[in-house]
This record gives structure tokens, C-alpha cells and sequence, in this order.
């Protein structure tokens, strides 16, 4: 029976350490999780009460910013706020306002948590902004502070945006004026806090004669209340504020813990579902711990492995201070010197074959080129023959001159043959130095169209030059007036009588392009890569009355590509077009 690895001992292992790690930290959770946190929660919130305590006392006048200060504690804490006097008189309630300027110049304190829980969607519709006119229905109190006027709306209007709310005791005023200021929070957020609130200041006031004692004695009293409607659990804190007239006033606020149990029921239960999650992810990590650790040695195994069978790729040692890693680094070392061997060997044995097939090619090659040469030479040899032994046999003195141009114009024709064959063995052999130099194409095209009038004449053809945007290109002026020659020549034996030949040079940042194009026929589809092998003739009978070598356009190709250059034939709706892309 195989024993069993040293992964799978070490996998046990590590489950059973994760698995009582694991259960350690729920049974916490369940535990102690909603103690604890509700224990956070209220020291955070009475904190927090200190600071607004402080600031209150700081900034008594100023109400704007006291309500701000109000609005940031509510919040923070998502808790409700008051503040009061002894008897639980309200001396700010609604921390959510806005401040009306009437006509008369008075500021009046507009209470918003009313209309903004009952119509909470008119109230984001409206829009309301400080500057704009508003009407408003509804009761006015009075207070000691300033502003001294406040009102609770039951319905708002804002000339444009309609009315929001309406009037529910007929005996409310009616005041108009201008926003001034808003302290609002976002109005897609619902809350019936307020409303709470004012139910908790009924329930715990008048006080007893103890906890007025213990308020007087600066004692911040912390009572638990149950909501009796609702049941839900809410914290109520009472801190006393001693005013510099001596007069003591009360923050009263009310923080709902109901959250904090149901919460905490709800993770019991999510703790059932998360516990087979967690026992999976512990098995998965326990898994990948163990491979983790004996890694090494399987490494080791697999290299040798590898090393049996010639396979030297391993680049990587292992990255350990000890006894594996040392080990590790020698069978590295040795790897990387035995694949080298066999590399060199290998690649030695490739250039041995690309050594044989480059021979294979190159005496391909020449017994193509002797072959095509000798057939190419063998016509005009025959024809010079012949007419010389006419001459010989003393043919009729009326046809001497004829015999004789015939002869001087094969012999042409071989001597063009052969220099052609010349330039493209030198071109093929890679021993030309290309002489670069900067000139305009247009100018070459010129002088070559020159050169060519008896050919163009004898045809009635004529070409055309357009540079367009031209700017000199770097190269080989030598052998680029061989590319254009030939090209030209090309397209002055294929176009169409009395037609004309258009070459277009145009240029850019990057390249010059030349086009060549000419009317006549299209090369068929299956020769237009055919055409730039030597010796290649579309059509055999015509080219040599034109009197064509098949080698021009193989040695324009030797030409571009030793320079670089892209060059294609394609072809046009009444012609062919000839194209080079000299880049810069």
C-alpha cells in the first residue's frame, strides 16, 4: 500500500489548525459582536455630544452655524438632537431650516422636517434655492434667541414650481419673503426621527428631582428606552450645559440601537450559511499552503525528471537559503551547461542544412539562369548567323543593307541582354554599396522622359509628370534612374497607341510615393507576382517584337528591396499602375 505524501499529511494538518481558528472567531462574533459594538456606538455618539457641547457654548449666537454643527452631529452619529431648557421647553428642535427675509426686513426661522418627510419628492422638484420668492402657510412660534420667529409649514409655494403641502389649520399666517439661507440633507433620504424624538421629550420630561440633581452636578445621564409602538431599542443621552448667565440647559439626544440587534440576529443566521463557505475556503487554503510548502521538492523531482529525458528548460532556481536551494542552484548550473551543448549542437546542425539548401538553391539557380541565357542568346546567334552567311553566299546587293541592319540590330539586342544579366548578377550577389544622396524624383522622371522621345514618338504616346507636395527622397540616384527607366520602358511597351503615360509624385512626413500608370491591358491576376522573376514574359511572341530582355522589372525589384522600398502592380479599371513607396 503507497503511504501517503508528505502534501496530503501537512494538508490534515493545516486543516485542523484553520478549522479551530476559524471557529474561534465566530463563536467570538456571536458572542461578544453586539455588546461590543453597541458599546462603541454610544461612547462614539456621547464623544461626539462632548464636541457639539463645546462648540455650542462657543458659538451660543450664532444659529446659522450652530444648525450646520447640528446637521454634521445627526449624520455622524445617525442620531436625533435637541436642545432644552430644565423643563424640557424646546430651544432648538429642527436642525433642518430654512431663513425667510420678509419685506419688513424680519428673519424668520422656517422649520423643514415636517414637509420634507410628508412630500419629500414636491420638495426635490421645487428646487429651492437661496434668492428665491416663497409663500408660506402655517403656525408661528416665539423664542428668546434670535432669530426670534419660527414657523412650521404646512404648505409652501414657489412661483414656477407650483405649491407643496397643504393647509391644515385654517387659522394658520400666512408669511412671504426671501430664502436666505438653507440647511437641508439630501432629500432622497426618508426619516421619522424627528418625530421620535418629540415622543422621547414627552415621555422623560418634566424630570425627577433626582436627575435634575445629578444635571445640575454636570452628570451626563445615559438612559435605555424601548419605543412602545415600534419595541425598538434606543439609547437616550441627556448632558448638561452650563451657560455663562448661569442658566442650564439640556442636549437631549436619541440614538436607535434596534439596528445593532437586528444586525446581530441577522449575522447568527448568516454565520449557519457562512460556516460551510468557511470550512470550504479553509480546506482551499489549507490546500494551497501545503503545495506551497513542499513546492520545493516536487520542483527538484520534476526537474530531474525533465533532465532524464534532455529537457534542459528549467531558468528559475529555487529562491531558499538552505540545503534545497543549494542543490536546486547545482542542477541549475548543470541544466544550463548541458542545453547549452545541445543548443550549440543543434544550431550548428541547422546551419550545416541551411548551408546545404543555400547551395541547393544557388545551383538551382545558376543552371535556371545559364538555361534561360542561353535560350534568350541562342535566337539572335541564330538570326546573326544566318544573315552572315547570306552575306556570305553573296546574297543580292539590293538586300545587303537590309541583311546587315538586321545583324547590327540582334547583335543591340544581345549586348542590352547581356548587361542586364550583368547588373542582376551584381545586384544578387549583395556586393553593390548603395551611394545615397537627396534628389527630387519629378526632375529624374524629366530627364529619362527625355531620353525616351524617339520611343514615345514612334508610339504617339506622351507622359505626363505631376509632383504634388514633392520633397526629395534619399537614395541611390544611379540606381533608382535604372528602377525608373525600366518601369517607364515597361509601360511605354504595354500602353495603347497615342495614349498618354501619368506619373504622380507625391509626398508626406514619412514617404514619397510614385505612381506610373498606363493605358492598355490588365495583367491577369495569376502574373502579378510572376512578373518580377527574370526572364518572365507575359506573352512571348509580343514582347520580343517590342523587343523586351524579360530582365527589367527582376532587376527594379534587386533595386528596391536592396534599398528598402515597397513596390507593387496592380490593376486599373483601363490599365496597370506601377507603385513605389521610398520612405524616409
Amino acid at each position: 500500500m503507497k503511504r501517503p505524501g508528505v502534501t496530503l499529511k501537512l494538508f490534515i494538518l493545516t486543516v485542523i489548525f484553520f478549522a479551530i481558528f476559524y471557529g474561534m472567531i465566530i463563536l467570538c462574533h456571536l458572542l461578544f459582536f453586539g455588546d461590543f459594538y453597541q458599546k462603541y456606538k454610544i461612547t462614539n455618539v456621547e464623544r461626539n455630544l462632548e464636541k457639539f457641547a463645546s462648540y455650542y457654548v462657543n458659538e451660543e449666537g450664532d444659529f446659522n452655524k450652530l444648525s450646520r454643527e447640528a446637521v454634521k452631529f445627526i449624520a455622524r452619529n445617525k442620531s436625533q438632537l435637541a436642545i432644552v431648557n430644565m423643563d424640557g421647553n424646546l430651544i432648538m428642535d429642527d436642525p433642518w431650516h430654512i431663513i425667510i427675509k420678509k419685506a419688513n426686513g424680519q428673519k424668520v426661522i422656517v422649520s423643514m422636517s415636517f414637509i420634507k418627510n410628508l412630500y419629500s419628492n414636491e420638495l426635490i422638484a421645487a428646487k429651492i434655492q437661496e434668492g428665491d420668492m416663497l409663500k408660506l402657510w402655517g403656525r408661528i412660534d416665539y423664542r428668546s434667541t434670535e432669530p426670534s420667529t419660527v414657523m412650521y409649514p404646512e404648505k409652501i409655494y414657489k412661483q414656477g414650481a407650483g405649491e407643496i403641502g397643504e393647509i391644515i389649520e385654517a387659522e394658520g399666517t400666512v408669511i412671504s419673503g426671501v430664502v436666505t439661507d438653507i440647511v437641508m440633507p439630501s432629500l432622497n433620504t426618508r426619516g421619522q426621527g424627528q418625530g421620535l424624538l418629540l415622543e422621547a421629550l414627552y415621555k422623560w420630561f418634566p424630570l425627577s428631582e433626582e436627575q435634575k440633581k445629578e444635571l445640575m452636578a454636570s452628570k451626563t445621564q445615559e438612559i435605555e428606552w424601548i419605543e412602545p409602538w415600534s419595541g425598538t431599542r434606543n439609547v437616550i443621552m441627556i448632558m448638561p450645559i452650563k451657560k455663562e448667565t448661569g442658566e442650564m440647559e439640556l442636549l437631549f439626544s436619541l440614538t436607535n440601537l434596534q439596528e445593532i440587534s437586528d444586525a446581530n440576529q441577522a449575522l447568527r443566521l448568516f454565520y449557519i450559511y457562512l460556516g460551510f463557505g468557511g470550512f470550504c475556503l479553509i480546506l482551499g487554503l489549507s490546500f494551497f499552503f501545503s503545495k506551497f510548502v513542499t513546492r520545493p521538492l516536487i520542483t527538484l523531482n520534476q526537474m530531474a525528471k525533465r533532465m532524464v529525458h534532455l529537457d534542459f528548460s528549467t531558468n528559475k532556481p529555487l529562491q531558499q537559503n538552505d540545503e534545497l536551494g543549494s542543490l536546486s542552484n547545482s542542477m541549475l548550473i548543470m541544466s544550463q551547461n548541458l542545453d547549452k551543448a545541445l543548443r550549440e549542437l543543434r544550431e550548428a546542425n541547422q546551419q550545416l542544412k541551411n548551408d546545404m539548401e543555400q547551395k541547393q538553391r544557388m545551383e538551382k539557380t545558376q543552371q535556371s539562369f545559364f538555361t534561360n541565357a542561353s535560350h534568350e542568346l541562342k535566337t539572335p546567334l541564330s538570326i546573326v548567323k544566318s544573315f552572315a552567311e547570306g552575306l556570305q553566299d553573296g546574297v543580292n546587293p539590293d538586300k545587303r543593307e537590309h541583311y546587315v541592319s538586321v545583324i547590327v540590330e540582334e547583335t543591340e539586342k544581345m549586348e542590352m541582354l547581356i548587361k542586364d544579366m550583368l547588373d542582376l548578377a551584381r545586384l544578387e550577389s549583395g556586393s553593390i554599396q548603395l551611394r545615397r544622396k537627396s534628389f527630387l524624383l519629378s526632375e529624374m522622371v524629366e530627364r529619362i522622359s527625355e531620353k525616351l522621345v524617339y520611343l514615345l514618338r514612334n508610339r504617339q504616346l506622351s507622359i505626363i509628370v505631376v509632383p504634388v507636395n514633392e520633397l526629395p527622397v534619399l537614395a541611390d540616384p544611379d540606381w533608382i534612374e535604372q528602377v525608373i527607366l525600366n518601369f517607364t520602358v515597361n509601360a511605354i511597351r504595354h500602353a495603347e497607341e497615342g495614349s498618354t503615360i501619368t506619373i504622380v509624385v507625391q509626398s508626406d512626413d514619412r514617404k514619397s510615393i510614385l505612381f506610373m500608370d498606363n493605358k492598355g491591358e490588365q495583367i491577369p491576376e495569376e502574373q502579378q507576382k510572376l512578373i518580377w522573376e527574370r526572364f518572365y514574359r507575359g506573352e512571348e511572341s509580343r514582347s520580343r517584337q517590342t523587343g523586351g530582355t524579360g530582365l527589367g522589372l527582376s532587376i527594379a525589384k534587386q533595386i528596391l528591396d536592396l534599398h528598402g522600398y515597397d513596390y507593387a502592380a496592380e490593376n486599373l479599371p483601363d490599365g496597370v499602375r506601377f507603385v513605389v513607396i521610398f520612405h524616409r
